[in-house]
């Protein structure tokens, strides 16, 4: 048994914890410093091990269930749940289960349990990977699953689900002129299915790409920034869109209120050498007059889920009806900081049409000014089916289903009246 390998399952067991018992993000986890004490590969181990248990969560109830008379403590049931996911993904029973009541019988809390994990993770690794591929793919929560089915039906959400269960490959978008390693997808960005770690890939060192889920990168794209114009992005934070505009040879400005989250983009602004004016602030509150806006509202993240299988435990739905309201007002703002004769693109990594559609619809009858741009969605690789009723751009987890699926999406360019 390596010791590598049970620190890691040991602070992946402590992630979902915090997870599935405090209702926190693993973005927050990991801000907070979470996994700081372990080493890189061993860091990559843990989020990938607590990844692969939150996708593969139902699956690995359905099994535990079978061999437990009552649940167990938090801890010990998410010792149970890494085990079974982990066997029933092929790893070897010996090491899983040793390492697994190791953990458990180092507990003051939970040692006595060691004999029900030995116990019931053997009769797991004996069942479960027989089992485990006949299961039906794990669903959403209704809280979410509700309104999606409302909005797509079934068989997309399905067909979402499935996309989630499967994970996300790792999506780059390059820099003009240099190269990234991948296949090229139809949009232009580039997909590796086995990235490995991200820091060790050809081409990082040099600043030629960043990682960028392929349908994060399209609104960018739509928005079609020139050299020297004045572009305002707005929720900047991670950056990748920001380098995008200043990779165009734009005048940007990239706002964001969260100074932490703005340490991310200076860090690939140094590592791509490329330059914008990056401002900590409030994005009601920003004032200028702008060419072009790129307004990446805040939203639920639903359409990340494939990426980030934490969000249905992190959060219930109840801030949906605030988010929707913030978003109107910040769609509202960006408006009066737009020049006559410009553009703005609105878009959320959201599936709620709450967020999107509707946003936007919203918006047309509000502001006489503002009219739709179909025509800025005739770019490579976008399909006739994604164009919405109203003139935006909808993508789902689903689409690309035989290259490895892409973030859900809602975009949309508005024009300014000269």
């Amino acid at each position: 048994m390596s010791d590598n390998a049970t620190a890691a399952r040991r602070s992946a067991i402590y992630l979902l914890d915090q997870i599935l018992g405090e209702g926190r993000l693993l973005s927050e986890c990991l801000a907070a410093g979470a996994l700081d004490r372990l080493a890189p590969e061993d860091r990559a181990r843990a989020q990938r091990l607590t990844l692969e248990t939150l996708r593969g969560l139902e699956r690995a109830d359905r099994l535990l269930e079978n061999h437990l008379n009552r649940t167990p403590a938090l801890t010990v049931h998410n010792a149970l749940r890494l085990g079974a996911v982990e066997l029933c993904h092929g790893e070897a029973a010996h090491g899983v289960v040793n390492s697994m009541v190791d953990i458990v019988g180092r507990s003051r809390k939970h040692g006595r349990l060691k004999g029900l994990v030995n116990a019931v993770l053997r009769k797991v690794a004996a069942e479960g990977p027989e089992a485990w591929p006949k299961m039906r793919v794990p669903r959403l929560p209704e809280w979410l699953r509700d309104p999606l089915v409302m909005a797509w039906g079934e068989d997309a959400i399905a067909g979402m689900e499935k996309a989630q269960f499967a994970g996300a490959p790792l999506d780059l978008t390059v820099k003009p002129g240099a190269s990234g390693p991948g296949e090229v997808l139809p949009t232009g960005s580039t997909r590796l299915h086995d990235a490995g770690q991200v820091t060790a890939l050809p081409g990082y060192g040099k600043g030629d790409w960043w990682v960028q889920d392929a349908a994060a990168a399209i609104p960018v794209r739509i928005l079609a920034p020139k050299p020297g114009e004045k572009i305002l992005d707005l929720c900047a934070a991670p950056g990748g869109k920001t380098l995008q505009l200043a990779a165009a040879g734009a005048d940007v400005t990239a706002l964001d209120v969260s100074e932490t989250r703005l340490a991310r983009v200076h860090e690939n602004l140094k590592r791509t050498g490329l330059k914008t004016t990056v401002v900590a602030g409030d994005a009601l509150e920003h004032q200028g007059q702008y060419d072009a806006i790129l307004l990446d509202a805040p939203c639920s993240a639903t359409g990340t889920i494939r990426r980030h299988p934490d969000l249905p435990f992190g959060k219930d739905g109840s801030e949906f009806g605030e988010l929707i309201e913030l978003q109107a007002r910040m769609l509202a703002h960006a408006w009066s900081l737009l020049k006559p004769g410009g553009r703005l693109v609105y878009c959320t990594c959201s599936l709620l049409p709450d967020e999107g559609e509707v946003q936007v619809e919203e918006a047309l009858d509000q502001h006489p000014d503002m009219s739709v741009d179909r025509a800025a969605l005739n770019i490579a690789g976008i399909e006739s089916e994604w164009i919405t009723e109203e003139g935006g751009l909808r993508l789902r987890p689903d689409y690309w289903a035989d290259l490895g699926g892409m973030d859900g999406f809602y975009i949309a360019r508005l024009n300014k009246s000269a």
